[in-house]
């Protein structure tokens, strides 16, 4: 239906889109909007992040009406995709406090229409993938030099960011927490797990590109993002580069295993020698690390097992169509059932948190959603023959799969800053798959 609409209105403006050089070349346009909203990520507030990505979105819009040939196709996961957002409408119709639901669907809206034009936008501009992840790249080594000279400057917590109870002095770790607004470690956290695969990608193209000074710029702004995540002291983001580095091991062995098996297998017990000897040496990682298995001694795990206890008893009271989206839906049901007097943001895991807010559906919907989609990567990396193709897709896929991880432990997936770069990823793997 809808492609019968554009070709109609294409065949209406065929005579303006050829005599506009702003319709001829409105795909410059769009890459710098979609370049916009990475840039304005770092240090902007969320409104004007997604008023930034309305402007792909509106641009988007009119090349579909005025361009010819232009048309919508799917792939097998965005049927999934399709099927959360529908039950997504249905839960915002059922929800009892209907406008601060509103606010979360349009949120929501926002990020799914920048995802589709995102993939319009790849779908014609295939070579340009390398560019928009080199952008991600260079917001993500910004972010890493202000989180490294903060570090140094020792910063002050704006809030109470980790429990000090129980450690002493040199074991309480300066967290840093970038430009990000709000102003979190977690954030800035989450952030580097959803940007550093795009900087690694970029480093492994730039490499088979045989462009070398760029390639060791570009490792060398990598393995300082990756120290300074260590420095955010975000315990899901350290769980997220643990996958990040398995990844990027596992799936480079197809190209190193046979060829360079002694090299391969020295990285990798460098790198882990490296990483026991810091927990080790560094008294305040170590603290920080070591609370990861504290379960209910560290304040924090006790928090989340509390808001976990709660919403789970939201969804079992809900289980059907949700509260409606948002977290401000949230935060107002979410006093009905909390467990202390400290209030939450949301369910502090992604797949409960969508579970709580739209149903047991919607939640069936979003993991066939990335069932598919991970499934139908990995097959495209196993299979491809193309290098470049499979280090960026890999990038993605890593990226992808690291930010679901880190999401099982934290509430920042559904920030501005991490679902655009999350929706851009996805769509960097539908590029490569085929229609």
């Amino acid at each position: 239906m809808f492609n019968k609409i554009f070709r109609f209105t294409q065949e209406k403006t065929k005579y303006l889109y050829e005599n506009s050089l702003i319709l001829q070349n409105i795909d410059i346009f769009i890459f710098v909007s979609i370049a916009g909203v990475f840039l304005t990520s770092t240090f902007l507030s969320s409104d004007v992040i997604g008023f930034v990505a309305l402007i792909t979105v509106f641009l988007t819009f009119i090349k579909m009406l005025t361009k010819p040939e232009e048309r919508l196709d799917y792939h097998a996961f965005e049927l999934w995709l399709l099927a959360y957002f529908m039950i997504v409408v249905i839960s915002l119709a059922g929800s009892t406090l209907f406008s601060l639901s509103l606010k979360g669907f349009f949120k929501t809206f926002i990020y799914l229409m920048f995802y589709l034009s995102t993939v319009q936008f790849f779908k014609t501009n295939k070579g340009k993938i390398p560019y928009i992840l080199g952008i991600i790249g260079l917001c993500v080594s910004f972010e890493a030099m202000m989180g490294f000279l903060q570090n140094f400057a020792h910063v002050s917590e704006i809030s109470t960011w980790q429990d000090v109870s129980n450690l002493n002095p040199e074991q309480i770790m300066t967290r840093v927490y970038g430009t990000l607004k709000p102003l979190n470690p977690n954030l800035l956290g989450g952030y580097f797990v959803a940007g550093i695969p795009a900087l690694y990608g970029i480093c492994a193209y730039l490499f088979t590109a045989k462009k070398y000074k760029f390639a060791i710029v570009g490792l060398v702004l990598s393995v300082l993002s990756s120290i300074t995540l260590f420095l955010t002291g975000c315990r899901g983001a350290y769980i997220g580069m643990f996958v990040i580095i398995a990844g990027m091991f596992i799936i480079s062995a197809k190209y190193l295993w046979h060829n360079f098996k002694t090299l391969y297998l020295s990285a990798l017990g460098a790198i882990i020698a490296l990483a026991t000897l810091a927990i080790i040496f560094v008294s305040s990682l170590r603290a920080r690390v070591l609370s990861i298995f504290a379960m209910r001694q560290d304040s924090s795990n006790s928090f989340r097992f509390n808001v976990y206890h709660s919403s789970v008893d939201m969804f079992k009271d809900n289980w059907l169509l949700g509260i409606g989206v948002g977290n401000k839906n949230f935060r107002e049901i979410y006093g009905l059932y909390m467990k202390t007097g400290f209030d939450a943001l949301s369910a502090y895991n992604i797949f409960l948190e969508i579970a709580v807010e739209s149903g047991i559906f919607a939640l069936i919907a979003f993991v066939g959603f990335l069932v598919t989609l991970i499934n139908d990567a990995v097959k495209f990396v196993l299979k491809s023959t193309d290098i470049k193709s499979v280090i960026l897709v890999s990038a993605a896929l890593i990226s992808i799969f690291a930010m679901c991880v880190h999401g099982l432990v934290d509430t920042v997936f559904f920030r501005p800053q991490i679902q655009f770069v999350f929706w851009t990823m996805v769509a960097v793997v539908r590029a490569y798959l085929v229609y």
